[in-house]
């Protein structure tokens, strides 16, 4: 019994990061202040495009990316069901109503086909989600969305440092979101970003994270004035400044980190394949896959315990395996507002009774790698039919 959990993911703090944050405590500015725009800059260059927006957290970018794209009520969004509830969320809190299309069953991405089933006159954009850190099929929903005059945007919660085609995550879509949670690539505590090409939504964007107001505390301090104006019914989703400069610091390590986390999922890969109760989630050629996750699915068929005793057992061995996602549309939520159900989306419905997260983040060390190896074959091989 290894009585110390490993977790599915963790973040990791250097004294480099703290002494960033603790400059940033002694400074004068500790929220609208330098690190704020330093940050958004050094993730647009990163990921090659113009803008900019950090705010604080995932699901705020994606209402702000909502915002932007102007979805309102009458409104239509397509989105897989194999992704955190936020990303549906997102299009209700806009009064939009979010569309489900299923996923591929190979690799759990959303598929392109069923996309195009799903547009109606109402439809008005699509939310790519770049699940477990493997890329979508960009050129192929570019395609449909381009043809239909919709707008594409990425849920790139888990993908920052991924690539398609050898270009990065961020330059893909109108709009593309990121998380910066602690158990993300890189973190600020809790945080996240919109980047774009487009000035014409990053300005709405930051006003929508300030209440909708024109200008910033430290903006009307330069400018030696106090007066300001709302334009928009916004929110306060603003980050601060040493949550910045974590980020800033974090990012320096971002390469290396995505790096072991390939590392890690090598190892898994090459026993994981030729284990029979286990199928392997197919990796697109064309991704450089940045691995936030790594899933397998089970083949229940083999194993005579279910996924839930098989998930305890593993639970109290030490391993801190995870099952990501419920899909959205079957939440009690979902089901009751929108009278969605088991049937809508076969895809994602089979493939979530299967899915099981094994532990990846950078810090874990060769013999955490085996031993969650080691563990997760022995009770497989155990309960074998």
């Amino acid at each position: 019994m290894n009585k110390k959990l490993l977790p599915y993911g963790r973040h990791s703090v250097s004294e480099e990061d703290i002494r960033a944050v603790v400059e940033v405590l002694r400074s004068d500015w500790l929220t609208t202040g330098p690190k704020i725009a330093e940050f958004e800059q050094q993730i647009a260059e990163f990921v090659g495009v113009k803008e900019g927006v950090a705010v604080n957290s995932g699901t705020a970018a994606l209402h702000c990316a909502m915002f932007a794209a102007g979805i309102g009520p009458g409104d239509e969004v397509i989105v897989p069901p194999l992704t955190f509830a936020a990303t549906a969320n997102c299009i209700l809190y806009m009064g939009g109503r979010p569309v489900f299309a299923d996923i591929e069953p190979d690799t759990l991405l959303l598929d392109p086909a069923e996309v195009e089933k799903k547009i109606t006159d109402k439809t008005k954009a699509v939310i790519a989600v770049d699940y477990a850190g493997q890329p979508c099929d960009y050129d192929a929903l570019r395609a449909i969305t381009d043809r239909h005059g919709l707008l594409l945007i990425a849920d790139s919660c888990h993908a920052l440092g991924a690539r398609y085609k050898d270009r990065p995550i961020g330059s893909l879509a109108d709009l593309t979101c990121f998380s910066f949670h602690p158990v993300k690539h890189i973190t600020t505590g809790e945080g996240g970003m919109v980047v774009t090409d487009n000035p014409d939504f990053a300005e709405p964007i930051r006003r929508f994270r300030n209440h909708g107001i024109t200008t910033d505390h430290r903006q009307r301090s330069e400018r030696g004035t106090w007066y300001y104006e709302m334009t928009d019914l916004g929110f306060n989703y603003r980050i601060t400044d040493f949550q910045c400069a974590l980020g800033i610091s974090q990012l320096k390590r971002l390469q290396e980190w995505v790096s072991r986390r390939r590392e890690i999922a090598a190892s898994y890969d090459r026993v994981f394949v030729d284990v029979d109760a286990v199928q392997m989630v197919r990796i697109r050629p064309d991704a450089y896959h940045a691995y936030h996750l790594y899933p397998i699915l089970l083949r229940l068929e083999k194993l005579n315990i279910s996924r839930t005793i098989l998930f305890q057992e593993l639970v109290s061995a030490g391993i801190g395996v995870n099952v990501h996602y419920i899909p959205v549309h079957l939440h009690p939520y979902y089901r009751r507002r929108f009278q969605t159900g088991a049937g809508n989306c076969p895809h994602a419905e089979q493939r979530y009774e299967q899915l099981l997260s094994l532990p990846m983040f950078p810090a874990m060390r060769d013999d955490d790698v085996e031993f969650v190896i080691q563990q997760i074959t022995q009770v497989i091989r155990k309960n074998q039919r």
